[in-house]
């Protein structure tokens, strides 16, 4: 049943910031406002134009025509501005609105198409600003619905047949892992389409991901479970009954971990972190139902064809032999070193990974510009510089400031007054191009000596105030502009109300939501990471009925999630030689690495402690590494696969979490899991078990 509303998610999702911003943000405030001073919801395209010579009087009149023409494309709406030629000649700019429910991506292709077709020999066309780089960000995501799911696919196929060698078993896997995520799809999408969801493409991309991966993890760990169990009853219903009872602790410890996590997002003051934490939340929930209902139906009319051609044999006299233990293998020798040398291994191991974590303060997170967000060839990027080399660098992405009418010239002095702005215009309907310029001097006047002064656009007391940057919209001279006209304007200093609705004049526009949204990540990630920690420390307390194992588990997870974020920044900065990172790919590597990589510790040391109770600690920990090593690599290098998919995504911050949390897991599978967290649980002993009964055992 969801499986039709692949292609049509785009229907239900949003890219713009603004959307996603707290309700009391200033931007946000001046965002709603727009619409009542500049009339329909538009998003502005900046037409640039440039040329190695002069571009005379009858070029700009044939490019004046061209973009009259240009409104009859659908999207365009009328009143695109002149033509502004720069100082040196060479370059011409317009304004072009496009209507924000359009298909902006197709309206900006069409646009500059069209005006390529029409424009004299020699000169460039690029279209650029807001809506140009809007259409890039659609044109990152477009990829999401085919080709993400595709390779995440794919990825996964391959694994299984090599770990598994064979055919069948890892198309009941994958059956179990579509079905999981068709089913969350369904309800995410009419969820998002009632509108109590938002969903971005970030978001679909992760929750694709995030269900094929965890729902594979679930089903191999039951698929093992089902292979020990047929090993010792001829009875296929018998072994399916006996592997999801061994099965559905471990997995709805490991999925109630996940979504206790993911919902401590909900606190997020970013809308794009909190819709996040119940979108990925259903998907784990229906992860876990069809790794529990659909895959054990599929092992039950399959049996152990499933594992064809390598079937397992009904061989009990051979399992007693070995005591529920195989005798050989490369998990059992590393588990005989870790019993012989635990403090050695555990100690060093520490170190290797202590000396990673070192990066973290390499890590460049304290955002990206709005250009760099899309990876590879992008028109709006390249039209930026061109803009940049001849006109103000903020040109199309003005700051946009209210203010109380009475107001209007004390604000608009204290922006001409300052080094990062160019000029300033106060919105008027009386003005032919809708606005007007103010000066020292008050508003200027459009005409011949004599002519009055229009009169500005006054809605609810206020009126609109634009002003044109000097730098780059999305750069830091830029935003350090905004926040230091906040401050003189009394709306962001120390000390100043958090909340717009308190503040006399209100600064907005691009860069106001990038530092608005900077703001408000810095927040959730400095508020989620430790509460995150602490949730999770509690459920694994309830799981295993002990003080010290959680504490143990949660320090181990902490810094291996350290070791993967300080060598991602090493990689970031040396190797992709990447511009920075957003304030949110620390804390959605943290969610989703400690959360996830959480799971194999409570599938091992489940594992551990079920032993532990037959068989003593130290033999206990040696049967639950050596049983349970071979499914949760195979888990891990699944995992870490899919997440690796969306590097496919041109989307830095796709590309960023995927390095994270892909190089985390398999940190986490082969060094945290079978190493640290084995030894040092060797190396206390049973007091590992602390203050349960099983602690203090005599073995």
């Amino acid at each position: 049943m969801g499986g039709p509303l692949f292609g049509k998610v785009d229907e239900v999702s949003s890219n713009d910031q603004t959307a996603y911003l707290p309700e009391s943000a200033e931007a946000t405030e001046v965002q709603r406002a727009l619409p009542e001073f500049l009339g329909d919801d538009v998003i502005p395209a900046v037409a640039v134009f440039s040329s190695e010579d002069t571009i005379d009087a009858a070029a700009l009149d044939r490019l004046g025509d061209a973009l009259a023409d240009a409104e009859r494309i659908d999207g365009i709406e009328s009143g695109a501005s002149p033509l502004i030629p720069s100082d040196d000649g060479l370059a011409a700019q317009a304004f072009v609105p496009i209507d924000a429910d359009a298909d902006i991506s197709d309206a900006v292709a069409q646009l500059g198409d069209e005006l390529r077709a029409s424009a004299p020999d020699g000169i460039v066309v690029h279209v650029t600003g807001p809506a140009g780089f809007t259409a890039d960000l659609v044109s990152g995501f477009a990829g999401i619905d085919g080709i993400l799911l595709l390779v995440a696919l794919l990825a996964v196929l391959v694994i299984l047949v090599i770990v598994y060698r064979s055919l069948l078993l890892p198309v009941v896997v994958l059956s179990t892992s579509l079905f999981a995520l068709c089913t969350a799809l369904l309800v995410v999408w009419h969820l998002a389409d009632a509108g109590v969801l938002l969903l971005s493409g970030q978001t679909q991309g992760i929750l694709f991901i995030l269900v094929i991966g965890a729902a594979t993890d679930y089903s191999l760990l039951l698929v093992a479970r089902f292979r020990e169990e047929l090993r010792v009853t001829r009875d296929r219903g018998a072994a399916v009954l006996a592997a999801v009872r061994g099965s559905l602790e471990p997995i709805a410890a490991s999925g109630g971990t996940v979504i206790a996590g993911l919902l401590c997002l909900l606190l997020s003051d970013l809308k794009s972190n909190s819709t996040l934490g119940p979108v990925a939340s259903i998907g784990i929930v229906f992860a876990m139902l069809s790794a529990l209902t659909l895959l054990p139906a599929l092992l039950f009319v399959f049996g152990r064809a499933a594992y064809w051609p390598r079937r397992p044999k009904y061989e009990p006299d051979v399992v007693r032999e070995e005591h529920g233990l195989p005798s050989r293998g490369a998990w059992r020798r590393l588990a005989e070193l870790i019993r012989r040398r635990p403090r050695p291994i555990w100690i060093v191991t520490a170190i290797v990974l202590a000396l990673g974590a070192a990066g973290v303060t390499q890590l460049q997170a304290q955002g990206v510009p709005q250009s760099d967000l899309v990876l590879g060839q992008s028109e709006a990027r390249d039209g930026q510089a061109v803009l940049g080399e001849h006109f103000p660098g903020g040109s199309g992405s003005p700051v946009y400031v209210l203010t109380p009418e009475d107001e209007l010239q004390s604000t608009a002095d204290v922006l001409l007054a300052h080094l990062g702005i160019e000029g300033v215009t106060v919105t008027s309907d009386d003005s032919p191009s809708g606005s007007a310029p103010v000066t020292e001097r008050g508003i200027e006047a459009y005409g011949p000596p004599g002519t009055p002064a229009p009169e500005p656009t006054v809605n609810d007391g206020r009126v609109l105030l634009q002003a044109t940057l000097a730098d780059a919209a999305d750069s830091d001279a830029a935003a350090k502009t905004v926040t230091s006209l906040r401050e003189e304007l009394h709306g962001g200093g120390p000390g100043a109300s958090t909340d717009a609705a308190d503040r006399a004049a209100l600064v907005g526009g691009v860069t106001a939501t990038a530092v608005d949204t900077n703001q408000a990540s810095i927040h959730d990630r400095n508020l989620i990471i430790p509460l995150v920690l602490v949730v999770i420390l509690v459920i694994l307390m309830l799981l295993l009925r002990s003080v010290v194992a959680p504490i143990l588990l949660i320090l181990t997870t902490v810094l291996s999630f350290g070791t993967a974020l300080g060598v991602a920044a090493l990689v970031f900065n040396g190797v992709f030689d990447f511009p920075g990172a957003d304030p949110a790919v620390p804390l959605y590597g943290f969610v989703f690495l400690v959360a996830l990589g959480i799971d194999y510790n409570i599938f091992l040391m489940t594992r551990v402690r079920e032993e532990s109770a037959r068989h003593g600690t130290r033999d206990g920990i040696l049967r639950g590494l050596t049983i349970t090593g071979g499914v949760i690599t195979s888990a891990g290098l699944v995992l870490a696969a899919t997440f690796a998919a969306l590097s496919v995504i041109p989307i830095l911050f796709l590309v960023q979490i995927a390095f994270i949390v892909a190089f985390g897991v398999l940190l986490d599978t082969f060094i945290v899991r079978s190493l640290l967290v084995p030894a040092l649980a060797t190396d206390i002993g049973r007091a590992i078990w602390w203050p349960s009964k099983l602690g203090k055992g005599a073995r």
